[in-house]
């Protein structure tokens, strides 16, 4: 129940995270509640929503690659074939996107009814976890709630001692299944987003949704003035009122119709308001997108602000800086993780290597470049003897594909010795046959010197 008590409920932030996130937010915030009367109709599904670039911009730089442990072959093979049976090239991104967006979010590893290593990731709403006193990694207890589609509630319990599983359809937590834990840790992996060591992981968006607020309020403003008052109004004086049965006035014009606007009274004087100026509202919403900018430390080109002015490739690049610190922050945090779940992988499967503390979480590189520019720089790279398989990875290449590069390579030079063997082959030395004498040039040599 205490666990249970610290999931997060319909009323939680991480929830309004979400909703900023998939644009679902409060998208009325007109400056009256009149406006909002009138113009909701107009503008029902309006949204100018910046909330999924500042977390997408993030989000799209982080891929897993692969893992390897130092002085132990074949670690990222393993590691790699248990990735792939979970389908977590697909899900790794799913468990960083929770993360950015709620603040957290959790995996689970367990053994399927083979033995075999099962990675589930699991939403920062449907998990609660409580650390060991003074711990700020070790977990004492976590427990995950789950929901079908008939609305009935399944609960499992870990603690480093036992499984406990309260089935789909039971209402009494009392009537579960007590299993043995023999991972003897619990097998749950946050992924905590922004750590701190004063408070909870937050989302990216928590500094982001007041200058949201504020661009979504200038911008609707922005739309009923457009309503209302953007367009040149036409008016008439000097013309006698004439009213209808009722006392209402009868407009004389249809001014969207009539062509041309006449009067038989000499007093009679038209002109025109001007429209308003939505140039203001423009300059307002740059000013807010360019604060999200500088906050977020997403560049200001992703939001298109001063989009006549292109920037050039080395421009990008040097705007691009912050966000690629960012990322690879965010790189060092969520690969620990994955480092945790591949070692409790390897726990499951009573491998040794459950206590490689030394393996690495390599990452593809998150800096876009062109690939002129990132090809050069390789090559500089192999000119210091850097082995090629490095080289392939800061290419780009997959670890799978380098795999299939090293068997390539394997046939080539099998391919190259057929080839070989077919070509006229060097007469055999004869190990018989007299040897020429050594020359005598350090003698002659040591005569015209002494004679000099």
């Amino acid at each position: 129940m205490y666990l249970f008590g610290r999931l997060s409920d319909a009323t939680h932030s991480s929830n309004k995270y979400l909703e900023y996130y998939e644009g679902e937010q409060q998208k009325f915030a007109f400056s009256q509640m009149r406006y909002k009367t009138a113009f909701r109709g107009v503008f029902e599904t309006w949204r100018d929503n910046f909330s999924g670039t500042v977390i997408d911009s993030t989000n799209e730089r982080l891929h897993v690659d692969s893992f390897r442990i130092p002085d132990e072959p074949g670690t990222d093979k393993d590691a790699r074939e248990v990735w792939q049976r979970n389908s977590m090239d697909a899900y790794a991104s799913a468990v960083h996107l929770d993360a950015l967006v709620r603040g957290v979010s959790y995996v689970v590893v367990w053994a399927d009814s083979n033995g075999e290593p099962t990675i589930t990731p699991v939403s920062g709403a449907r998990m609660a976890v409580c650390y060991k006193p003074g711990s700020l990694n070790e977990l004492e207890a976590g427990a995950r709630f789950e929901v079908d589609a008939w609305g009935r509630q399944q609960v499992t319990l870990w603690t480093e001692e036992y499984a406990y599983e309260v089935a789909y359809g039971t209402t009494e937590w009392g009537k579960g299944t007590l299993s043995p834990n023999p991972l003897k840790v619990v097998p749950i992996v946050p992924f905590e987003n922004r750590i701190t060591l004063w408070g909870s992981p937050t989302s990216d968006l928590a500094n982001v949704i007041p200058i949201q607020d504020g661009i979504n309020k200038t911008t609707m403003d922005a739309l009923t003035a457009s309503e209302v008052a953007a367009f040149p109004q036409r008016f008439v004086t000097g013309l006698d009122i004439v009213l209808d049965e009722h006392g209402n006035p009868i407009a004389p014009f249809d001014v969207g119709l009539d062509k041309l606007l006449q009067a038989e009274d000499s007093q009679a004087r038209f002109g025109t308001f001007p429209a308003a100026d939505l140039g203001n509202y423009v300059k307002l919403v740059d000013m807010l997108v360019q604060h999200l900018a500088s906050i977020s430390r997403v560049p200001s080109h992703y939001f298109l602000v001063n989009a006549n002015n292109t920037p050039s490739g080395e421009a990008i690049i040097s705007a691009e800086a912050g966000l690629v610190a960012k990322v690879r922050e965010r790189m060092t945090n969520f690969g620990e993780a994955w480092e945790r779940i591949i070692r409790l992988c390897f726990a499951v499967m009573r491998d040794k290597r459950r206590n490689a503390h030394a393996m690495e979480t390599r990452w593809r590189d998150p800096e876009y470049r062109t690939e002129a520019q990132h090809i050069d720089a390789l090559l500089k790279l192999k000119q210091l003897n850097v082995p090629e398989e490095v080289l392939w990875s800061e290419a780009g290449f997959s670890a799978t594909q380098i795999s299939t590069f090293r068997e390539m390579r394997k046939d080539d030079a099998r391919a190259a010795a057929e080839v070989q063997k077919l070509l006229p082959q060097p007469e055999p030395q004869d190990p018989n046959a007299m040897k020429p004498p050594q020359g005598n040039a350090g003698n002659a040599a040591r005569k015209i010197h002494e004679k000099v």
